[in-house]
């Protein structure tokens, strides 16, 4: 298949282009910078140039495509509105382009407070009181001829080369002096590693069926304190509780992410895709020193 991937310079995009090329797709990969188009042609796919918010090039881009995997967002959590409506809109491009074709549509949703309080599943429908409406979007094409499916990722997608939220509390850890988790640390955190998660991308892409939900999800719950301890351990700084009412003080922006539960199984999309995570989980992957800068 010849595959349009947008977020294919990313951390899970460039996972995913990989996964595809190496199973015999032909890959056609959005890029908005030069050094984004270096690195998608460097991996051996084929450059679109333009962003999120080029509607007509997401649409000529698909238009010559077999299928698309959606996974790029805009992380300005300043102005997350205006990231999710961006991402509702090239959602909306993507699947008025496949429509009527039968062709897959892969778009990828997060799963946070979607079940707080207990793990999620695939059969849980998303959270309708937040911004970001990735799914909901995606699915009313799975009636319009578009095979959807739907790749919930959890809060930590790892692996070397991440950037998201678990170096951010590294970065903390390192300006504070302390290692912190909120309250008693006991919310817990699912994860995969990024190498896993573009497996399951790619058998979704392959084969799941329209309107079909996923969870990549290899940890089904890491509890914040022992994250938290880790880092310590690595940075030999002490991990300490920090109340909830000074989480924004401490941790910023993150404070509110690191304070949520987030537990997610994948048992029914092991299950039904015959897929198994095979990477290092989360607390042995930041067990390396590639997380720390080689120090120790």
């Amino acid at each position: 298949m010849r595959v349009f991937v947008t977020g294919a310079s990313g951390f899970v995009g460039s996972a995913v282009v990989a996964e595809l090329l190496a199973a015999g797709h032909q890959v056609l990969g959005l890029a908005r910078s030069e050094s984004a188009a270096a690195a998608v042609a460097a991996a051996g796919a084929d450059v679109h140039r333009g962003g999120l918010e080029d509607l007509e090039g997401l649409r000529s881009a698909a238009a010559s495509a077999d299928g698309v995997i959606h996974t790029a967002f805009i992380h300005e959590f300043s102005d997350y509105a205006r990231s999710a409506s961006v991402d509702q809109q090239a959602i909306t491009a993507l699947g008025e382009t496949l429509a009527g074709s039968g062709r897959p549509l892969v778009v990828t949703p997060g799963m946070a407070t979607l079940t707080p309080g207990r793990a999620a599943t695939e059969d849980d429908a998303p959270n309708a009181r937040i911004p970001r409406v990735s799914e909901q979007t995606a699915a009313q094409f799975a009636e319009r001829g578009v095979r959807v499916s739907v790749m919930r990722l959890p809060p930590s997608v790892h692996g070397q080369g991440d950037h998201g939220f678990v170096p951010r509390l590294i970065e903390i850890a390192r300006e504070r002096g302390v290692s912190g988790y909120v309250g008693e640390g006991a919310n817990a955190w699912a994860a995969v590693h990024r190498l896993d998660a573009a497996r399951l991308f790619r058998l979704a892409l392959e084969g799941a069926p329209a309107g079909a939900r996923l969870h990549a999800v290899g940890d089904e719950g890491v509890p914040a304190r022992d994250i938290a301890e880790l880092i310590g351990r690595w940075l030999k700084v002490p991990a300490v509780s920090v109340p909830a009412e000074q989480a924004g003080e401490h941790f910023g922006w993150l404070g509110s992410f690191f304070s949520m539960d987030v537990q997610a199984s994948s048992a029914l999309t092991a299950q039904r895709y015959n897929w198994r995570p095979t990477q290092p989980g989360l607390l042995a992957d930041l067990d390396h020193a590639y997380y720390f800068g080689g120090e120790r």
